[in-house]
């Protein structure tokens, strides 16, 4: 399989607003089976781990800018925690960053809604994760009216110009949707309501917003087509398979870091003269 198939397939066009019509469900590209996707992520595991090493090296010391950053969108229960955990968990975590952004707290409401991003984007040599994100701020904030029309529509251009300004600065943003459907969704609140040590998890504000599902998926369609583009595009993860949704995000991760190609900077020691030190010492 070439490596950039996975990225072409699950790419969202600029301006694309048909880019949610694909059913949660589908298999577009890759194992059409859980068994096969497992087999296979073991060793997309290793692959990148070994790129993360070397990309973590590079940034060491103040090497080389680059990083990478995953953003992960969705509706309630769509997988943005699972991901963390299932394809995060395949590299070493001290070269991940992770930030999840909920409700903005009172001093972070004193600031424009880039500021409290902008803290935690990741350093040189890190992947950063953040679950949810700037996004909210043309998703949650449009849905429930939380600013005018004009204050959300206004903020796609500031997004595109902040991306912009990231991508210049060595980061390299996987973007990406977890498309999750109703009758999924449904399926996994109930799940959480009638398994004791799943209910922590459940929170009644997200029955209120699956009310609003429909837009929802309008603010979604209009952040996706708005906001994809050429150094910051868009995926759309068909989520309602968890061990689909698992294997499409760590290929599209090994994808871009394959594209970064990091190499571990070389040593400034001799080699040589180190290794007939430590064979003579005692």
């Amino acid at each position: 399989m070439a490596a950039a198939k996975v990225r072409d397939e699950l790419r969202v066009r600029p301006g694309d607003r048909g880019c949610l019509s694909a059913k949660p469900r589908k298999i577009p590209i890759g194992p059409k089976s859980k068994s096969a996707a497992k087999a296979d992520l073991v060793e997309v595991g290793k692959r990148l781990a070994t790129l993360q090493e070397a990309l973590f090296a590079q940034g060491v010391g103040g090497r080389d800018p680059r990083r990478v950053l995953l953003v992960l969108q969705g509706m309630d229960t769509s997988g943005k925690g699972g991901t963390i955990g299932h394809v995060c968990g395949l590299v070493d975590p001290q070269g991940l960053h992770i930030a999840s952004f909920k409700k903005p707290t009172e001093e972070e409401s004193t600031h424009d809604f880039l500021w409290r991003i902008r803290k935690q984007v990741p350093g040189p040599g890190m992947i950063g994760v953040f679950d949810r994100s700037h996004y909210e701020d043309v998703l949650i904030a449009r849905v429930e009216s939380l600013v005018s029309e004009e204050q959300w529509r206004s903020r796609y251009a500031v997004i595109n110009t902040f991306e912009a300004e990231l991508a210049a600065e060595g980061v390299a943003l996987v973007k990406c949707m977890l498309h999750i459907s109703r009758e999924k969704q449904r399926e996994r609140l109930l799940r959480r309501l009638t398994t004791p040590e799943k209910q922590w998890k459940y929170n009644p504000a997200d029955l209120r917003a699956r009310a609003k599902w429909d837009d929802y998926q309008a603010a979604y369609t209009d952040a996706l087509a708005s906001c994809s583009t050429d150094v910051a595009p868009w995926y759309v993860v068909p989520a309602d398979r968890k061990w689909y949704r698992n294997w499409a995000i760590a290929h599209l991760l090994l994808e871009t870091l394959e594209e970064m190609a990091p190499r571990p900077p070389k040593p400034d020691y001799d080699v040589k003269a180190e290794i007939a030190a430590l064979k003579a010492s005692t």
